[in-house]
C-alpha cells in the first residue's frame, strides 16, 4: 500500500510517490462510484506506490531507493501465484497489522502497517475483499531487492517494532462527536498522514502517533521535500486556514493559500480528491482542532504593501527582486497575491503568507522554482497555467536572491536562502526521474 519508508540501524524504509503522474488507467473515472472496499483503497492511496507510470494497476515494480540498496513494491493483484491471490483474509491481516508477509517473512515499512494497523475490522475487511474480488490478477514476478548480506536481514525489524511501531486499533476519543473522531481515524490510520508530516526519532520512528503527542503532524524533511506543519500555527500551518480551506485543498489541491505540489500532488490526484464530501469535512474539522506546535515562534502574518509599491516604481535594490519582476510577477502578482477569476481558489497561487513560503524548511520552495510543478491530471485541462522549472534558466545564487526576495515581501518574514542550499538541491533532484523520497 501507499506509504513512508524510513531507515535507521539495519532496518529502513522509504516514502515515495512517482513524480510523473500514473497511467490515466490505474485511476476510474471520478464519476465512477467506488465499491465500499475499492474506497478503502482510495482512503489509504494504495495504487501510488504500487504500480508504475504505464503501468498494470497494483502490480507492483516501483523501484524505491535507500542507502543500502532498492527495494521494490510488491504485487497486490489477485494473481495467486505473483500476487496476494493465496493469501487468506487472516494473512492479510497480519501483513497489514503487524508487518508480517504470508510466508512469515518481516515487511519493511516501506508498507506503513504502523498506520493500517489503527484500520477498523471492517474497513479490512472491505479492503481485502476488494482486492480479491474486483482488482484484475496481474501475473507479474515481483522484482528481488537489492540489498547485500547482511543488511537484507528481516529479523531486526522485530526489534523496531518492539521499540517505534505503535501498532494499536484506532479508538473513539470519548466526549468528542463521530465527525471529529472519523478524521481522526482517517488521518492516523489508512491515510497514514503523519508518515510524512511528523518529524522521525533516532531510529526514524513517527515520535508520535496520535494527537496526545506535541510532535504530531509538525512537518517532516522528506528527500528534500519539506512536507509542512498541520497544526493550528498562524503562518506555518494550517492557523489561518478555514475549514473549507482545506476541504478545497484536499479535494482541487488548491485553497486561496496554496496550491498542491511534490508528493502531494498524487495524493490529491489518486485519494483525497475522491473521497467523500463528508470524509473531507471529518479531515479538516479534525486538523482544525489541533493546537499551534510553536504558539512562540510565530508572529501573525500581515499583508504588507511596501514590497510591491517598490516594484511599481521600478526599484529593484532588493536582492533577486528583478528577476521577481521578470520571471514571476505575472503570474503571482507584483502584490504577491497570485492571480485568479476567483480569488477563493487561485489558479496561480499566492506568495504573500503561503504557508510554504514562509516554511521555515525551504526546501519545498526552492525544489518548486528548480524543477518546476507540472498541473494535477484533472486539472491538466481547466488550469491555464503551471510552474516552469528554472534549473536552466537560472544560477544558484540567482535563485537564492529569488527564494530570498519571495520570504522577506509583502510581510512574509523567514529566513534567507544562500546559494549552498540551492547547489544541493539541484545536485540531489532530477526532474526528469520518478521521485523517491529519502528519509536522511
Amino acid at each position: 500500500m501507499a506509504g513512508v519508508k524510513f531507515w535507521g540501524a539495519a532496518l529502513f524504509a522509504f516514502a515515495l510517490t512517482p513524480g510523473t503522474a500514473l497511467a490515466q488507467a490505474t485511476a476510474p473515472a471520478a464519476s465512477s462510484a467506488p465499491s465500499p472496499g475499492e474506497y478503502v483503497a482510495i482512503t489509504g492511496d494504495c495504487v501510488v506506490c504500487h504500480s508504475l507510470p504505464q503501468g498494470a494497476p497494483n502490480a507492483g515494480g516501483l523501484k524505491m531507493a535507500t542507502p543500502l540498496g532498492a527495494i521494490y513494491t510488491t504485487n497486490i493483484t489477485p494473481d495467486r501465484d505473483t500476487g496476494i491471490g493465496a493469501w487468506s483474509f487472516e494473512d492479510f491481516e497480519r501483513a497489514m497489522r503487524q508487518g508480517i508477509s504470508r510466508d512469515g517473512r518481516r515487511l519493511y515499512p516501506a508498507m506503513p502497517y504502523p498506520s493500517y494497523a489503527k484500520m477498523s475490522d471492517e474497513e479490512l475487511r472491505a479492503l481485502y475483499d476488494y482486492y480479491m474480488k474486483e482488482v484484475k490478477p496481474v501475473r507479474q514476478t515481483n522484482t528481488p531487492n537489492e540489498i547485500s548480506f547482511p543488511l537484507n536481514a528481516r529479523w531486526p525489524l522485530s526489534l523496531w517494532n518492539w521499540a517505534a511501531a505503535d501498532l494499536s486499533r484506532y479508538v473513539p476519543k470519548p466526549g468528542l462527536d463521530p465527525q471529529w473522531n472519523r478524521g481522526a481515524y482517517l488521518v492516523q490510520g489508512p491515510g497514514h498522514c503523519g508518515a510524512c508530516h511528523t518529524p522521525r526519532g533516532v531510529i526514524f520512528q513517527e515520535k508520535a502517533s496520535d494527537e496526545s503527542g506535541t510532535s504530531w503532524l509538525t512537518g517532516a524533511n522528506l528527500d528534500n521535500w519539506s512536507a509542512p506543519n498541520l497544526r493550528g500555527d498562524a503562518n506555518t500551518g494550517l492557523g489561518r486556514w478555514s475549514e473549507d480551506d482545506i476541504v478545497s485543498f484536499l479535494r482541487n489541491g488548491q485553497s486561496r493559500f496554496g496550491t498542491a505540489f511534490g508528493t502531494m500532488r498524487e495524493v490529491v490526484e489518486y485519494s483525497t480528491g475522491r473521497m467523500s464530501d463528508d470524509d473531507l469535512a471529518a479531515i479538516a474539522k479534525y486538523l482544525k482542532s489541533l493546537p499551534p506546535a510553536f504558539p512562540s515562534r510565530e508572529l501573525a502574518w500581515v499583508h504588507d504593501d511596501t514590497s510591491a509599491q517598490n516594484l511599481r516604481a521600478g526599484g529593484f535594490d532588493a536582492r533577486g527582486s528583478a528577476s521577481y519582476m521578470r520571471q514571476c510577477a505575472s503570474c503571482h502578482g507584483v502584490d504577491g497575491k497570485g492571480r485568479s477569476a476567483d480569488k477563493s481558489k487561485p489558479d496561480l497561487p499566492p506568495l504573500a503568507g503561503n504557508p510554504a513560503v514562509l516554511d521555515p524548511d525551504p526546501a519545498s520552495l526552492i525544489r518548486a522554482v528548480l524543477n518546476g510543478v507540472p498541473r494535477l491530471g484533472a486539472q491538466a485541462g481547466t488550469s491555464p497555467d503551471w510552474m516552469p522549472q528554472f534549473r536552466t534558466w537560472l544560477g544558484d545564487g540567482d535563485i537564492a536572491d529569488l527564494v530570498t526576495f519571495m520570504r522577506s515581501s509583502w510581510g512574509n518574514r523567514a529566513a534567507a536562502v544562500s546559494a549552498e542550499d540551492v547547489a544541493k538541491l539541484r545536485k540531489a533532484t532530477d526532474p526528469q526521474e520518478p521521485l523517491v523520497l529519502r528519509m536522511r
